[in-house]
């Protein structure tokens, strides 16, 4: 950077560090959060209620339409062909035989790719959402091993993926950098999450642990993990002068028609992008390459394209989780208390994307400690870039973190639960913020009465049947409270009562679209069966991301904004004639089909009556959610602790989960079947990623070589216990609707809970994931 470049972002972030700390110390009452939304108050109503999804008929029956399900006229299909080295150039490139196959209409290369700018990298602006900055078959370099370098069009898929078969290449290879130790060798830099250094220190936490009566110091890793979706990603795309339409599998439509039109050169506006059903996402499904070339090839073809990955496809092209080493140090007095926590480490990353697996963030508000010692360091390889995985940074960080948790409670001879409660801090530990709810001791107690936690043999390797070996662990679940900026939501009234909210948000199967609905009609004082939900299309307001367990959040916030702009304009229109009359919308919420005063239900008027006496056949309102400040207010968290039974087979090393539960503490339930669907889905993922998940990478090459479900193995049913969940379902008083987001709690600290079961199970202490059979035998 230069002098002046430097210096810009001293003064940055000098300024965002003075807005904070006025943040920190503002008022309640001046923040979004300061006064509960109403609807927290609401005891028996439709929140909460276990409803079943919405869009679960249209999908049983085949009718809910995917991004690849799109049929246009004249549509042509797409097949990718991919680099086999990691850098270099392409030296020839022969599609003389792919063009001459039968049915294909084009074939699509550097050499004929029309000119485009790289995506917008995903968080580097508001709505930025590419998965790398890389020009995109603008030249003849290859950054990465499986880097597409043509496109086939075809009149089926079939002969698409025939004639890319037909595609020779041949390359002049560049020395790369595809193994994690000589990366490390080049040096490491400071990794950055969010903006923000992944650094943090108070006090002298070595000199802390060095001095400790009672201390635990130890390495963790992890693999690298790949994208599984249970619909591979596509889009059909098609050009309509200089418009361009997108039917995407993506969570983030307002995201993507941004970024392609950067890409592409057009208007915001130019760009329509609708996603009504996606399945799975998990963090992969913004914007990637795929789409830049099917609407390029769309472009140069003059004909819609669907692009439909193969599932080696996804492998090649989308990022998945990057590998860590963590070292996880604690040092405690001989009563438990924590004097020195230490949580360092390295993770890979490419040069072309902004995204360091956070593993320290689970540890920055566990639990309390005297010193803290943070830092993620970054070391850079030549390969494809990584991305968001549900719940980065905590899915994988809690691992080291509660692993070493239970190492340092069996060392001082103590229950790992007590050790927990015993080091629950008052507030924040690293932020000193206070905690905006946090309720975890109750979930613990709770969960460990179910569970049978008190029938635990703490004694390691001590319950035996026939050959199996069997134990119970236990860890703590962590993931924070997001809402991103941009959230807005329109609202609209019809004068026979019913009303629809659209916002461009997203409903990737965990039940969106009908637990926002059960919200809109309490909050509007309708039936279920009044309210419709629209999301899923850029041009509906709003631009919220579902990422983070924070779409929630930001369409609760900006449909709490859009009601109140409603009820003004109710106000209005209601007049001097009605019991309203005198009211501000502060004073008043939904009841009954109408309006009434929140203290004095008794003032009340019907919907109906407003719009017919002001002789109205609907009232629209659109509104904004505030800033996000709130999360800079208080400490957000959502919470759970995690027990698990291990089965060990003393012979084989096969391990198998024989129970588990999460007991959670998330705020207010809005669904409880929705939700405990949730939560076990990020259980059962969690425990795919402690027994068996692993991409293989070829370190000499850098390449993928299990790029299939046949050889990346993911749980199955007989894999999966009986998954029992509960909750507090305790509100938040600063959060819309009381509650926290639930998407990725389910996947924290399951793994560490697998470990510290199969440790109790045997007295092998496995800090290397997968823990596959080998490591036990």
């Amino acid at each position: 950077m230069s002098i002046v470049e430097n210096a810009k972002a001293a003064a940055q972030g000098a300024a965002q560090t003075v807005m904070k700390k006025a943040i920190e110390l503002a008022p309640d009452s001046w923040l979004p959060g300061g006064k509960p939304d109403p609807l927290i108050r609401n005891k028996h109503g439709l929140i909460g209620a276990p409803i079943s999804r919405i869009d679960g008929p249209l999908k049983v029956q085949g009718k809910a339409k995917f991004a690849a399900e799109f049929p246009l006229q004249g549509m042509v299909y797409a097949a990718v062909a991919f680099s086999t080295m990691p850098k270099g150039r392409i030296a020839a490139l022969d599609t003389g035989a792919a063009e001459a196959a039968p049915g294909v209409v084009l074939v699509m290369t550097y050499r004929n790719a029309p000119r485009m700018q790289p995506m917008p990298l995903f968080l580097t602006s508001e709505k930025a959402a590419g998965g790398d900055n890389l020009p995109i078959m603008q030249d003849d370099r290859i950054h990465w091993n499986g880097q597409p370098i043509a496109v086939v069009l075809a009149a089926s898929q079939e002969q698409a993926d025939h004639a890319k078969s037909l595609i020779r290449a041949t390359y002049e290879v560049e020395p790369a950098i595809t193994a994690f130790a000589e990366a490390k060798a080049q040096g490491t830099e400071p990794g950055m999450f969010m903006g923000q250094p992944l650094k943090a220190e108070i006090g002298d936490a070595e000199a802390a642990l060095a001095a400790s009566p009672v201390s635990i110091d130890a390495e963790y890793t992890t693999p690298r993990h790949s994208h599984n979706a249970i619909e591979p990603h596509a889009a059909t795309l098609a050009w309509n002068g200089d418009e361009l339409i997108v039917h995407d599998a993506t969570q983030a439509v307002v995201h993507t028609a941004w970024s392609l039109a950067n890409v592409f050169g057009l208007d915001e506006k130019q760009v329509r992008v609708t996603s009504p059903y996606v399945g799975g996402g998990f963090g992969s499904k913004t914007l990637w390459q795929h789409q830049v070339l099917g609407a390029a090839a769309a472009k140069l073809a003059g004909r819609p394209v669907r692009i439909a990955l193969s599932r080696e496809g996804v492998y090649r092209m989308v990022g998945g989780r990057t590998v860590t080493e963590q070292r996880v140090a604690i040092g405690a007095e001989v009563d438990g208390r924590f004097t020195a926590i230490i949580h360092t480490g390295t993770v890979a990353m490419t040069r072309h994307n902004a995204m360091p697996e956070p593993f320290i963030l689970p540890t920055r508000g566990a639990y309390a400690a005297d010193s803290f010692k943070l830092d993620v360091e970054v070391a850079y390889m030549d390969m494809l870039a990584n991305t968001f995985m549900r719940a980065p940074g905590e899915s994988v960080g809690t691992f080291g973190l509660e692993c070493a948790v239970d190492e340092l409670a069996a060392k001082l001879g103590m229950d790992p639960i007590e050790l927990r409660i015993g080091n629950e801090p008052e507030k924040d530990p690293t932020e000193g913020t206070p905690f905006s709810s946090r309720h975890i001791v109750e979930a613990w107690r709770a969960g460990a009465e179910r569970f049978g936690w008190s029938q635990r043999n703490p004694s390691p390797g001590a319950v035996r049947k026939g050959e199996w070996l069997i134990g119970m662990g236990c860890a703590t679940a962590t993931y924070p409270y997001y809402r991103m900026p941009g959230g807005a939501a329109r609202i609209t009234l019809t004068k026979d009562g019913h009303a629809r909210v659209e916002v461009a948000a997203h409903e990737m199967g965990m039940g969106t679209a009908t637990a926002q609905t059960q919200v809109a009609a309490e909050r509007l004082g309708l039936e279920l069966d009044q309210v419709s939900f629209g999301y899923g299309d850029s041009i509906m307001p709003g631009a919220v991301l579902a990422g983070g367990s924070q779409q929630t959040a930001s369409i609760g916030a900006a449909v709490i904004a859009a009601h109140h702009a409603l009820v003004a304009e109710l106000l209005k229109l209601a007049g001097n004639n009605s019991p309203l009359a005198g009211l501000n919308a502060d004073e008043v919420g939904g009841l009954d089909g109408g309006l009434a005063k929140l203290d004095e239900p008794e003032r009340h008027e019907s919907y109906a009556s407003i719009l017919a006496r002001a002789q109205r056949d609907e009232v629209v309102v659109e509104a904004a959610a505030p800033p996000p400040m709130e999360t800079q207010h208080w400490s957000m968290h959502s919470y759970g602790g995690m027990f698990c039974e291990a089965r060990v087979n003393a012979v084989t090393g096969e391990t198998r989960i024989s129970r588990f539960l999460g007991s959670f503490d998330c705020g207010r339930i809005l669904n409880a079947k929705t939700a405990a669907s949730q939560f076990r889905g990020g259980i059962i993922m969690g425990l795919g990623m402690a027994l068996m998940e692993e991409t293989q990478f070829d370190e000499r090459r850098g390449r993928v070589m299990n790029p299939s479900l046949a050889e990346y193995h993911v749980p199955v049913h007989l894999d999966v216990p009986e998954i029992d969940v509960v909750w507090t379902d305790i509100p938040d008083p600063h959060t819309p609707m009381g509650a926290h987001g639930i998407g990725e709690i389910g996947i924290t600290g399951t793994g560490a809970a697998v470990a510290n079961a199969v440790f109790n199970a045997t007295g092998k202490r496995i800090r290397d994931l997968p823990l596959t059979l080998d490591k036990l035998m």
